[in-house]
């Protein structure tokens, strides 16, 4: 191969913004997984790390292996998988309608923004206290952190893609004949609507990220209690397990929100090669 010819590859390999295939982006995303743990178990066995600190790839597979089979953690997982459905769920049903009508109405955006905006600043995590004064220890304080962790800040992206629908397709709307309502029915919510999957997938993946916080509120079930018990008695290899498989799930359910944005929506994203 000329000198030539392999300048052309690279610069076919790396071309600014031009899309991959989903082979490339299979291979790419399995090389650097294997790499990354490639290396964390080579360094694990050459002793470079402490042991009980930073087990090896191998002890925690072994570890989780041991816990799905042999200990409660599948009841763990189911517990934690509810608690984010859940909470994410009661989310979406106030930010959907508030943003959209945030997003189409001014006079709405002029009540309700100053309200939102300054909620989007507060830390989630500063609530546990009184949350757990005005719930208890039950189910409640942790399903309202995580409510609380996501919603302000979903209101707000919404508001904004309604916000960026075409004037010009709602002074169509309006001059043959739609009224408010209508117009928000058969214009804005179907030219928002991709948007809104988008920005909520986004936002699980926050809710995923506040879950452990969520389930050391004085809880005995979830990923996050098992963790918390864990590092009581310094078992790193479970509190690794634990990571790893909130980080599987929300990779899983971010999957789960692509295929179905391109089900749902299958001419924004053209042929893929």
């Amino acid at each position: 191969m000329t000198v030539s010819n392999k300048s052309n590859n690279r610069r076919q390999w790396l071309q600014l913004r031009k899309p991959v295939s989903s082979r490339q982006s299979l291979i790419s995303a399995i090389f650097i997984w294997v790499l990354f743990f490639a290396v964390w178990e080579g360094v694990a066995r050459a002793g470079l790390v402490n042991s009980l600190l930073v087990p090896s790839p191998h002890a925690i597979v072994t570890t989780l292996v041991d816990m799905l089979i042999n200990r409660d953690f599948v009841y763990d997982i189911l517990i934690s998988i509810w608690r984010v459905v859940l909470s994410f769920g009661i989310a979406c049903s106030v930010a959907i309608p508030l943003g959209i009508m945030m997003g189409a109405f001014p006079a709405v955006e002029a009540v309700a923004n100053p309200f939102v905006s300054a909620w989007r600043y507060l830390p989630a995590p500063s609530f546990i206290p009184i949350l757990l004064m005005w719930f208890g220890t039950g189910e409640t304080p942790k399903l309202a952190l995580l409510v609380i962790g996501v919603i302000f800040f979903l209101i707000t992206l919404i508001m904004d893609h309604t916000k960026q629908v075409r004037k010009e397709l709602i002074e169509t709307g309006l001059t043959l004949g739609g009224d408010r309502w209508t117009i928000v029915r058969t214009i804005i919510l179907p030219s928002v609507m991709p948007n809104i999957l988008t920005a909520m997938r986004q936002m699980l993946a926050v809710t995923w990220t506040y879950l452990v916080i969520a389930e050391i509120v004085a809880s005995t079930t979830g990923i996050g209690a098992m963790m918390m018990r864990a590092r009581r008695f310094l078992h790193t290899d479970e509190i690794m397990a634990g990571i790893i498989v909130i980080g599987a799930l929300g990779l899983t359910f971010d999957i789960l929100f692509r295929k179905l944005h391109r089900w749902l929506f299958p001419y924004l994203h053209g042929r893929e090669s």
